[in-house]
């Protein structure tokens, strides 16, 4: 038997009444963001209520009226896209810390030192955002969030968000199992075969990736490519 706290209320008022849905907090918030979660994950039953706490469901004519339809799970999309997902003490704090692992590691894949091109460290972004004070909103989706949060950065630190081109060259012996890899690591933007069977490639990354896509490339051929990086302005 599962525990009660296993499972949280997600609500949404429309004309002027309370729908109310039981959800997992942690798949419910992965949708919300547009993660691609089963349905069957996120919801802990496909009842729509007036009121969880007294048991209390809604009735089809009231839901058809709210929302246009009384099919529980087009209904219960709506309720986790536009409502509100009540949370513990706990289930918030430790929701908001992932939500801010999740922007600051997006911000250091994607951000430069525009005055080196270097990827700039998570700690180094990190302790600028607790400087600055910056809070994070547990219900906005967090690349929104980490342009925002690049733009306070920017006020005590040389950061931007990048995109960089690498060109490569793969000699023959690896070029014909390491295209689909490539492919993989970013936008495959050109790639040109030679005579020799050699591949020529020029692959778009976020800027921040660089070294590790540089190193990836690397191990895939043995360390036998060419390879050179440049950061989009």
């Amino acid at each position: 038997m599962s525990r009660r706290h296993d499972y949280v209320v997600a609500w949404l008022e429309v004309r002027g009444q309370r729908f109310e849905i039981l959800v997992r907090p942690e798949h419910a918030f992965k949708f919300k963001e547009g993660e691609k979660v089963d349905l069957d994950d996120v919801l802990w039953t496909d009842t729509i209520y007036r009121d969880v706490r007294k048991g209390l469901k809604a009735s089809p004519e009231a839901v058809r009226r709210a929302f246009g339809t009384d099919d529980p799970r087009r209904v219960a999309e709506r309720i986790l896209r536009e409502g509100e997902i009540q949370l513990t003490e706990e289930q918030r704090r430790k929701m908001l810390e992932a939500k801010k692992r999740k922007i600051i590691a997006y911000i250091a894949r994607n951000a430069v030192d525009p005055k080196t091109g270097k990827p700039i460290p998570e700690s180094r972004i990190e302790a600028a955002m607790e400087e600055l004070r910056i809070g994070v909103d547990l219900y906005k989706p967090a690349e929104a969030q980490a342009v925002e949060i690049v733009r306070r950065l920017a006020r005590v630190m040389p950061i931007k968000l990048a995109r960089a081109v690498v060109h490569a060259r793969i000699p023959p012996q690896f070029s014909g199992r390491i295209y689909r890899e490539l492919a993989r690591l970013g936008e495959v933007k050109k790639a040109d075969w030679g005579h020799d069977g050699s591949l020529i490639v020029e692959l778009e990354i976020p800027a921040g990736a660089q070294v590790d896509v540089v190193n990836t490339i690397q191990k895939l051929t043995r360390g036998q490519a060419q390879v050179s990086v440049r950061v989009v302005k």
